[in-house]
């Protein structure tokens, strides 16, 4: 099942392409493009609204565990694809229930990480 190298000079040859025609756009537009600064383009851009205050401010700290849980739960989440390939081409009852049985135990750990998380408020914003 092994497939020679050869079969995936089309993919190379796809990401080269892409990267040339990424380095070349950017590369005409310095080279070619009008650089005119002014006070208002150096400016820091806030979604079309005057900047406000510094840009130093700090964060909640709340807000860095909803984004560390997020990337935890959501890493978690991705490994439910490759079980779901491999389960389906599984032939044994047995070991389809064992691998079956598997992913409950690891549904379970993160069930009981979920309520931890829960109990412990850190998903409660007002606090």
């Amino acid at each position: 099942m092994d497939a020679p190298i050869i079969n995936y000079i089309p993919i190379l040859i796809m990401f080269g392409l892409a990267l040339a025609v990424a380095t070349g756009m950017v590369l005409s537009s310095s080279l070619f493009g009008q650089h005119v600064p002014s006070r208002q383009k150096l400016m820091p851009y806030e979604c079309g609204k005057d900047p406000v205050g510094s840009a130093r401010e700090r964060f909640s700290v709340k807000f860095y565990m909803i984004a560390l849980l997020f990337i935890l739960f959501d890493i978690e989440a991705i490994f439910f694809v490759p079980w779901a390939v491999v389960f389906r081409k599984l032939s044994q009852d047995y070991s389809k229930l064992f691998v079956f049985g598997e992913m409950l135990i690891f549904i379970a750990i993160l069930l009981v990480g979920y309520i931890y998380v829960w109990r412990k408020g850190i998903l409660d914003w007002n606090k």
